[in-house]
């Protein structure tokens, strides 16, 4: 029997879960109340939507890996591990190389150009015509996408111990939770907090993954590792419905690129940084706490199977070890440990809307009004959002498969366009303001007549091909317009590519800089060694 011993008789109104495990989450959530409250001391847009930009690389990092393990990360990949195996590290897996790409060559831009969002970069690089469009499919992706999946992510969770309540009900508790200590603090209050459930998430995991390890778990990756089975494998056939291998090198970097280099609600973590050099540790660190993904959501995942084989709905595989492998009060410990890492992923989107509807569209609107009014504004915004998110929550289990699936089909659309403005903005100084939209309007409509054909005929109009593979399509057409509509338009003017797009003699500079300095301090050798560690886990697995 894999349940242990009730330790403590539990309320009538929960299931299986003692007193102290109530207790235990009721204190958990009084304390990321306590913490928001304390750190809500943003007076100015500055330091509401940027904490005031004086932020180290071990704070940034840590905040990051909290909101990075979004519900499609806790939830969906757990789930997916335990439907068709480890493949779905992938995601993971390349995305850290993407992130240090991102470190190397684009970060520096964001953080010299002094924007509060990321649209606000294509504002400078392009036109305002750029940077509404962004920041409008953002917002969209932010609310639908990663609002709503949190919160019918927490809600499932929160199923278990009490499945009389609809996941409607649920989700309103937890909009409230994340209103009352993210809306009134800003950034600042919401990293504070992310940084201590970060610490309260790798805690939980490694314990959790103790637990199933124990439980038999061990035996049974032994086993598929001793036998070669292919849920052990990362590196896929073309025809796998999982993650096919050409889709690890066509399709997850454009998807890496953009939850990692794109995403306000990560990337803004990155703009409080205190300076370039704190903002590249801070993602490398994510990078290398990202790996360990592996073995505390995937594996524990993979030994599901053994543990649990029937489960009616992949997205209940972790919930569900929670429940069925740890004794009384650890049960309470890892809820909160899950949640942790769901609010703590809300309350980061609903600050990214905030600063996007506020800087992006009520500033253009509204030029004269005050750092006060702004602030309130972007308080109003996030109040909106929760409560869209709250009414679309519920759909999502109606109406799509796996949260995961929901996320990355509806990502594989949108992302490309995005990537490919920001690829060719920074690398290709003849992309101008026409030929960024044009590419922008072409990768959108591209991906709007795929769907109406999908829903009409029943596949892609790529044909019967994973939607990995679809990515690139998107790419390659965006790219192909943009460069097209550049070259037959005027060449931009020198203030929208000056200090903007990549320079390879200041590459060159650097490069010398870095010399003259400890190599443990450059952000180069950190960059190697994670590459190291990625390359040793691929080929482990391959």
């Amino acid at each position: 029997m894999l349940k242990p011993y009730l330790l403590f008789q539990g309320p009538s109104w929960a299931n299986g879960i003692s007193w102290p495990d109530v207790v235990v989450i009721f204190i958990y959530f009084l304390f990321i109340v306590y913490l928001g409250i304390k750190y809500s001391k943003s007076k100015d847009e500055k330091s509401y939507f940027l904490a005031g930009k004086g932020m180290s690389w071990s704070v940034i990092g840590l905040s990051l890996f909290a909101a990075s393990i979004s519900s499609s990360t806790l939830i969906g990949q757990a789930g997916d591990a335990y439907s068709t195996g480890i493949a779905v590290f992938n995601y993971n897996l390349i995305s850290v190389l993407v992130m240090i790409f991102f470190a190397w060559f684009i970060l520096p831009f964001y953080l010299k150009s002094n924007i509060f969002t990321i649209p606000e970069f294509l504002e400078k690089r392009f036109n305002v015509a750029s940077r509404y469009y962004f920041s409008a499919v953002t917002i969209v992706v932010n609310i639908f996408l990663d609002a709503a999946g949190s919160l019918y992510a927490a809600a499932m969770v929160m199923k278990l111990v009490f499945p009389e309540t609809s996941v409607l009900t649920l989700s309103i508790i937890f909009a409230i939770v994340v209103a009352i200590y993210t809306i009134p603090g800003g950034l600042s209050a919401a990293i504070r907090v992310d940084l201590m459930q970060g610490v309260f998430l790798l805690v939980g995991s490694i314990v959790l993954t103790i637990y199933a390890t124990n439980s038999g778990g061990a035996d049974y990756v032994k086993q598929l590792l001793s036998e070669g089975d292919v849920l052990m494998k990362l590196v896929r056939p073309l025809d796998d419905s999982s993650v096919p291998w050409l889709g690890m090198i066509v399709g997850i970097p454009i998807l890496g690129m953009f939850f990692w280099g794109n995403n306000q609600q990560l990337v803004q973590r990155v703009l409080t940084a205190k300076s370039i050099d704190e903002g590249r540790k801070g993602v490398l660190l994510v990078g290398f706490l990202t790996v360990l993904t592996l073995f505390l959501i995937i594996i524990p995942g993979i030994m599901a199977i053994k543990l649990f084989p029937s489960l009616p709905k992949p997205d209940m595989v972790y919930p569900t070890l929670i429940m069925e492998l740890m004794p009384n009060i650890l049960i309470g410990f890892m809820i909160a440990a899950m949640v942790a890492a769901l609010t703590s992923s809300l309350s980061g989107l609903l600050n990214s809307v905030a600063t996007l509807f506020t800087m992006d569209f009520y500033s253009k609107i509204k030029p004269e009004s005050t750092s006060k009014q702004k602030v309130r504004v972007g308080k109003i915004a996030s109040i909106t959002v929760l409560a869209i998110a709250v009414i679309w929550a519920p759909q999502i289990g109606k109406q799509f498969g796996t949260l995961l699936k929901y996320y990355q089909e509806m990502l594989s659309i949108m992302a490309p366009p995005i990537v490919a403005a920001f690829i060719l903005g920074i690398f290709w100084k003849r992309t101008n303001a026409v030929g960024a939209f044009s590419g922008l309007i072409a990768g959108i409509l591209l991906g709007i007549a795929n769907i109406i054909f999908t829903v009409n005929y029943g596949r892609s109009i790529f044909g019967d091909i994973h939607f990995l593979l679809t990515v690139p399509y998107y790419f390659a057409w965006s790219i192909l317009v943009m460069v097209v509509v550049s070259l037959l338009t005027k060449k931009p003017p020198l203030e929208k590519t000056e200090n903007l797009t990549f320079s390879l003699d200041e590459f060159k500079r650097e490069t010398i800089n870095l010399k003259q300095q400890a190599f443990y301090k450059s952000y180069r050798f950190w960059s190697y060694l994670l590459i190291a560690f990625c390359m040793i886990v691929l080929v482990f697995y391959w």
